[in-house]
């Protein structure tokens, strides 16, 4: 599976594991020239944005052992994030004041199994 079918795949887990824990989806892909937020959502009328990260493997024993999918939020990835919120807020007419969460949700897909688990790490500091 190339890289853009196991992102749009674990995009779609996400979202459906996003909607069953209460999150309302109000966006998904906002794009800009400087970067991308995978999912938008409102909880408890405050804004949540998502990054969605996405390994595939055959073998569920395989997932411990694969690379942590978080990992590759690093700084530069965090600064286009940050830049990519500020931009939503302003453009939604939130404003830069407005409360919001940034989570970034790690998608284990087994291939073998078609099976996908997803852990969710909550409100990282940008």
């Amino acid at each position: 599976m190339d890289n853009r079918k196991k992102g749009n795949k674990g995009e779609e887990v996400a979202c459906k594991f996003i909607k069953k824990i209460g999150f309302d989806v109000i966006g998904r892909n906002y794009q800009k020239k400087w970067g991308e937020i995978d999912i938008i959502a409102t909880k408890s009328n405050k804004v949540h944005f998502f990054e969605v990260k996405s390994v595939t493997t055959a073998f569920e024993e395989e997932f411990s052992n694969s690379h942590r999918p978080e990992d590759n939020v690093h700084g530069l990835k965090v600064k286009h994030i940050r830049r990519m919120i500020e931009t939503f807020l302003e453009e939604s007419g939130r404003g830069l004041e407005a409360e919001f969460h940034f989570h970034v949700l790690c998608v284990y897909m087994n291939m073998k199994t078609r099976r996908a688990r997803v852990r969710m790490i909550e409100n990282i500091i940008l």
